[in-house]
């Protein structure tokens, strides 16, 4: 080994003990591998998680003397894509900070760490706090911040692309590449080669095979196909449910759901000349007619991502600045009943509806509460070798092996109630229906449960209790309702704490009290952290998780029904027998440090004052 090669292994062993690294045997076999793979050692480093990436890349930025950025914001940004290119700054992940006088920026980026630009006098002309370019005649110099310190192709490729003198710079990897992005727009680099050598008005070179789309296969050549791709992509890589492509007046704006919440997608300038195309090819992928703009069209595509079947819903609708695309990202997952987190007590009575012979179980909540994600995770539990399942859906969201999965077709007549009717000539052991619109639905179901079937099914309510109510309000005879619906489960989702940044919190008990939580008293809980870090992107919160409620029909509330009891004193009598209201629920799992106190409230309306339950 050559003294250099030996000096950088030296670097990047003290830096990683430097960032916690849990193993430095497991440090060594990395850098080893990849030396003899000729693989990118940083990249490897991060990947295996073994240290901290901040403190690991901020202890080898002092020992190679590189400037590190804790704040990442380009200075004078349009200037910056001129002079480092989209195509150089994406393949080789390199973000350019400011372009011009040394002195002169240096003493700017001093002035905006000590937050005295705005109104305070720093001493620099005016001319060149815009720009950064300082006095004329002096040298300009361009500063590029990377991760990779030792990535000697990216320093070839600006050496030869970029005509000046270049000032390195270090820090982390995902601030970084957050901040490309933001800077450049997604899929930068593709959209401004489109732009220099594809006819704008050509959306016949597009390809209209109609197959699945491998979202991570290699494609040289820029085109539109590769654009959307690379939106997707990243879509799935920030977690995203949806994705929002919205024609306005002078722009193509995106925008993804992440943990849901809508966030805008940082794209290229002028992406309005690729609007056309852009949505020509996502109609395409759907099998959508690219010539009907008029009416709404719904459609579905398959896509693969490192080797995982993903299936898009998508919906276009026409508005008057042109038609709107919306994305529905559905994750082939495997659905499993511990992942829903149920605290125990609800947990206890959801083992106990899954065994029952017969009856209905009704999951209840708005649209996006994660409705389908319990009843697929509960068919799952029940799909055996000695049971037969069927669903009538609308339409198939996921695909469970060994399950009968109908999608309705209202165009063919092919409905829930004429599906169901069918259905209960063809010997099922379980039924599962996607929703209760009508009373036609909802009587063949109840006729289903009396007949030793049990069915699975969503109502659009806000709470369990509701849910009664519901029935009998669509023409259901509350005596039908009483004797063939064993449970109401409500759920809401709410967001869930980063692991890695939350922050211990105090709450009161009159704090406690003032939301429903009667019997409390101080406890510590947890909350997000202002900025969050960069496993959650700065948010606080890292994914989401549902709260439950759970009302069984027991005796009791039987005859509530059949008397048609008012909603208060059907709530009054579950309460008496162990109802946990949402709101109570949530609050559980505040105290389990999954979520806060503000989802819960937010999430939730106001229940009761109740005790706090055995």
């Amino acid at each position: 080994m050559s003294s250099l090669a030996q000096r950088m292994n030296d670097m990047l062993l003290t830096s990683a003990e430097a960032g916690g690294a849990e193993s430095m045997e497991a440090v060594e076999q990395i850098i080893q591998e990849a030396a003899h793979q000729q693989r990118p050692v940083i990249e490897d480093l991060l990947d295996s998680r073994q240290m901290s990436e901040e403190d690991f890349l901020l202890a080898l930025s002092q020992r190679l003397n590189l400037p590190w950025e804790s704040n990442l914001k380009p200075r004078h940004s349009r200037r910056l894509k001129e002079v480092c290119s989209a195509a150089i700054a994406l393949r080789h992940r390199l973000l350019p900070l400011w372009f011009g006088d040394v002195e002169t920026n240096m003493a700017l980026s001093a002035a905006e760490r000590a937050k005295e630009e705005s109104g305070e006098e720093t001493g620099i002309g005016e001319e060149a706090a815009s720009t950064g370019e300082g006095p004329e005649g002096s040298e300009q110099v361009l500063a590029l911040c990377t991760y990779d310190p030792f990535n000697f192709h990216a320093r070839q490729a600006v050496a030869q692309a970029i005509p000046c003198r270049i000032q390195w710079h270090m820090a982390s990897r995902t601030r970084l590449l957050q901040a490309i992005q933001k800077l450049y727009g997604v899929g930068a680099d593709t959209f401004d080669a489109i732009l220099k050598g594809r006819d704008l008005a050509d959306t016949q070179a597009m390809d209209l095979k109609e197959e699945t789309n491998v979202l991570d296969g290699d494609d040289d050549e820029a085109s539109v196909v590769k654009f959307v791709n690379q939106i997707i992509r990243q879509a799935l890589q920030q977690r995203a449910t949806d994705i929002h492509v919205e024609p306005m007046e002078t722009s193509l704006r995106i925008r993804y759901r992440i943990d849901g919440l809508l966030v805008d997608v940082p794209v290229p300038e002028n992406i309005k000349a690729l609007q056309n195309m852009v949505i020509a090819r996502l109609k395409i992928m759907s099998r959508l007619d690219i010539a009907e703009r008029r009416l709404p069209q719904d459609g579905r595509i398959a896509l693969e991502l490192d080797g995982n079947q993903i299936d898009v819903r998508v919906a276009t609708i026409p508005s008057v600045l042109g038609e709107t695309v919306s994305l529905r990202l559905l994750n082939q997952q495997k659905f499993n009943l511990d992942k829903l987190g149920m605290i125990p007590q609800v947990r206890q009575i959801i083992d106990s509806m899954l065994k029952l012979p017969n009856g209905i179980v009704l999951i209840t909540g708005p649209t996006g509460s994660g409705k389908s994600t319990s009843l697929y995770t509960f068919l799952s539990e029940l799909n055996t070798v000695d049971s037969r399942i069927v669903t009538v859906e609308d339409p198939v969201e996921n695909k469970i092996e060994g399950v009968v999965q109908i999608a309705v077709k209202s165009e063919i007549n092919l409905t829930f109630a004429t599906a169901l009717r069918s259905i209960l000539r063809a010997d099922p052991d379980i039924v599962m229906i996607g929703e209760m619109r009508d009373l036609e639905t909802v009587e063949i179901a109840i006729r289903a449960a009396l007949t030793g079937h049990l069915v699975f099914s969503t109502l659009h309510t806000n709470d369990a209790i509701s849910g009664i109510t519901r029935l009998v309000d669509m023409g259901v005879e509350p005596f039908l309702v009483a004797a063939s619906v064993r449970c109401f489960l409500a759920q809401r989702l709410v967001r869930r704490l980063c692991p890695k940044c939350k922050q211990p919190a105090h709450v009161t008990a009159a704090e406690l009290r003032s939301v429903g939580f009667r019997n409390a008293e101080d406890r510590t809980c947890y909350t997000a952290k202002p900025r969050g870090c960069d496993s959650c992107n700065h948010s606080g919160y890292h994914g989401r998780l549902a709260i439950y409620e759970v009302c069984v029909v027991t005796k009791e509330i039987e005859d509530l029904i059949v008397k048609r009891a008012p909603e208060a004193a059907l709530k009054e009598m579950a309460v008496r027998q162990g109802f946990i209201p949402m709101r109570e629920y949530g609050i559980f799992k505040v105290f389990d440090g999954d979520t806060t106190m503000e989802e819960v409230i937010s999430a939730t309306a106001a229940d009761m004052m109740i005790g706090e339950p055995d």
